[in-house]
């Protein structure tokens, strides 16, 4: 039941393995509980990129705090989604005490992977601990002539168990029904990889001004290629938990609770295992009042039924919005730098983009095709309303269909290389959660 520390009554749990199984106990808690507690609409919200359960209760003891006070007369009850996540160390969120998230000065002066970090890595990939004192062994002497090497160490931190259901979660996009290939950093050559991410950061920390000339050195990249494959795995587990795990949840509580209003929110990958929840809600259930997504990081296009570059390809989840009885709110910020510049240079595929890329140049090409909700809102869904984030919360909301709102008014603070992408606690973000949803 509630813990001590929570801001918000009644809060319950729900964990998750990576394969989607959930706890039983705390499942039968919730079914139990929200009944008993004459609970009317039911708030679940999934975190993002986390190192442990203690950083998303304070994640969503911050979030949930302003709103008893929003909707003083709502029955709301509220969920928090725990699933095998992990950040690293050195990206600095805003408002954290100092005892949840590292500063960036703390940062400078710790090997490349820092305590904490490893620690997380070893929680989030168990049995790997001798790849993990490798990784962080050749971060820190930056061998010459091994990259090659350390890529081969990182893919094989995160490759999943053959048979699984992991590798079916993968994909954002179809293409005429075959999944989306690797991303490149799991296929393409280590040495050019860690230069383009090396480039990128370079890019990101100089915030425009023109750089100093210097001869890259392609190491000042591993780090980002480590931390972005080990992001390529939580995408991955994000979409199993979500439909494997979560969405049958939902389903069962339907069935013992069917007045129950139920409205998803998820932060980052969380916004991606709350919209993979909506595939795997059994035939007819239709509790699911709004789905806001904060930051999401996965594709614009998820939802699209044909993709503008490829007449034959679409999202993997096209038309699973239907499956809302509400809107599908998608709050997107251009100051969050981890989806706008990192996002899309790692997730595109390998060989697919080099003539847009001459074309529109790298960055356009790459934000165009593979770019992220977060960043620029759902995309190719016809009928999908934009506002800015004051006139939403001004506004009477569409009773169902997608709508991007632009939250940069308040998610703006953060630095590189993440950017604004954890700066979402804001009443205004919460004031739209109950607008999605009709709370009141």
């Amino acid at each position: 039941m509630a813990e001590p520390q929570m801001s918000v009554t009644p809060y319950w749990e729900l964990t998750f393995d990576a394969d989607g199984d959930v706890d039983g106990r705390e499942r039968d808690e919730l079914l139990h509980g929200v009944a008993a507690r004459e609970v009317s609409d039911l708030i679940v919200f999934a975190h993002g990129w986390n190192n442990d359960r203690s950083g998303a209760t304070a994640l969503y003891r911050r979030f949930f705090a302003p709103v008893p006070g929003l909707a003083p007369k709502a029955r709301i009850g509220y969920v928090g989604v725990i699933w095998p996540s992990m950040r690293f160390c050195d990206e600095p969120i805003p408002d954290f005490p100092k005892s949840v998230v590292a500063t960036e000065a703390e940062a400078v002066a710790r090997p490349a992977l820092d305590k904490d970090t490893r620690h997380a890595l070893l929680e989030t990939f168990p049995g790997r601990a001798t790849v993990v004192d490798q990784i962080a062994r050749m971060l820190d002497q930056r061998p010459e002539n091994e990259l090659e090497e350390f890529g081969r160490l990182v893919r094989l931190l995160v490759e999943v168990v053959p048979g699984g259901p992991q590798p079916l979660f993968a994909a954002d996009t179809l293409a005429e029904g075959v999944p989306q290939s690797d991303p490149v950093l799991f296929t393409g050559d280590v040495t050019t990889l860690c230069d383009e991410f090396t480039q990128a950061l370079a890019n990101l920390r100089s915030d425009g001004a023109e750089a100093q000339f210097a001869l890259p050195n392609p190491w000042d990249g591993a780090k980002e290629l480590l931390r972005q494959a080990t992001y390529y795995a939580m995408k991955r587990r994000a979409g199993t938990v979500g439909e494997r795990g979560l969405g049958p949840v939902i389903g069962q509580l339907a069935t013992r609770a069917p007045h129950v209003r139920v409205h998803l929110v998820g932060h980052s990958f969380g916004g991606r295992l709350v919209s993979f929840a909506l595939s795997g809600l059994p035939d007819g259930v239709r509790t699911v009042k709004s789905v806001t997504l904060l930051q999401g990081a996965f594709s614009h296009y998820a939802f699209a039924a044909r993709l503008p570059h490829d007449a034959h390809a679409g999202g993997v989840l096209q038309g699973q919005q239907n499956r809302i009885d509400g809107p599908l709110v998608c709050c997107y910020s251009r100051f969050d730098s981890a989806l706008g510049t990192i996002y899309p240079l790692a997730s595109r595929m390998a060989n697919d983009c080099q003539g847009v890329a001459e074309s529109l140049g790298l960055a356009q090409a790459l934000g165009a095709k593979w770019g992220a909700m977060g960043h620029d809102g759902v995309q190719a869904v016809p009928g999908t309303r934009a506002l800015k984030l004051a006139e939403a919360l001004k506004a009477t909301l569409p009773a169902s269909g997608c709508v991007n709102v632009d939250a940069a008014a308040v998610v703006k603070r953060g630095g590189p290389p993440a950017g604004a992408h954890s700066d979402i606690v804001h009443p205004e973000l919460a004031r739209m959660v109950l607008a999605a949803g009709r709370i009141r």
